[in-house]
Order: C-alpha cells, then sequence, then structure tokens
C-alpha cells in the first residue's frame, strides 16, 4: 500500500510566470497564477508547477561532480521540428552532437536540463 500519491513536480526558478510560459509553449496547457507560485496545467490532468527561489543557481548537465537534480523527459514525434521549436522559445542545447540517437538534452531557460525523446 502506498504511504502517499505524488501531488506535483515543482521545478524552482527565478521567474515561476515565465517558465511556466516556456512549458505552456512546448507542452500546452494553462498557465494560473502570479507572483511567487505558478501552476501549469496541463492537457489530460498532469500539473507542474514553478516555485520563486531568488538565489536559484541551475543545475548542471551533465553532472559530474554536482547534481543535475533532476530533468523532464519530453516525448516527441519529430525530434528535429521539436528541437527548432524549443530553440526558439529560449531553450539552449546541452548535448544533441550524436543526431543518430532518439534524444536529445537541452535547458530550459531557468536552466533546467530536459530531454526531448523520440517515440
Amino acid at each position: 500500500m502506498a504511504l502517499a500519491e505524488l501531488g506535483v513536480v515543482v521545478l524552482d526558478c527565478p521567474d515561476p510566470r515565465a517558465l511556466a510560459g516556456f512549458y505552456a509553449e512546448v507542452l500546452g496547457g494553462t498557465v494560473r497564477g502570479e507572483g511567487d507560485w505558478v501552476d501549469l496545467e496541463l492537457p489530460g490532468g498532469q500539473s507542474l508547477a514553478f516555485q520563486a527561489a531568488p538565489g536559484h543557481v541551475p543545475p548542471k548537465w551533465p553532472a559530474g561532480d554536482d547534481s543535475q537534480q533532476l530533468h523532464l523527459d519530453l516525448t516527441v514525434s519529430d525530434l528535429d521540428a521539436a528541437e527548432k521549436g524549443v530553440l526558439a522559445l529560449g531553450a539552449r542545447v546541452l548535448d544533441a552532437e550524436d543526431r543518430s540517437r532518439g534524444w536529445r538534452v537541452y535547458a530550459d531557460p531557468a536552466g533546467h536540463p530536459f530531454c526531448l525523446c523520440a517515440c
């Protein structure tokens, strides 16, 4: 028997509204809230939340001696089209040199790593 159920994944960042807007463009959904806590209600009932962290230090990727903390795997049908889209929204490439594999690594505008994964 589970002791709890997952409520929401929360990403610390310097600007919750801006980062929620980035993920709303990538994943769809509705941004709700202002200030230090903003929710992104995704299609299908899932949510992501974004919490203000004024001293936020982006995780490093690859982690090496530092922790990457967490990353999101986002499933896409066309890696090249999705890459073009996330870069236009402000993501940056962390590791997309190997074009033969089915995934590529990026950082969102606040520096959190995420992967685009071919379905």
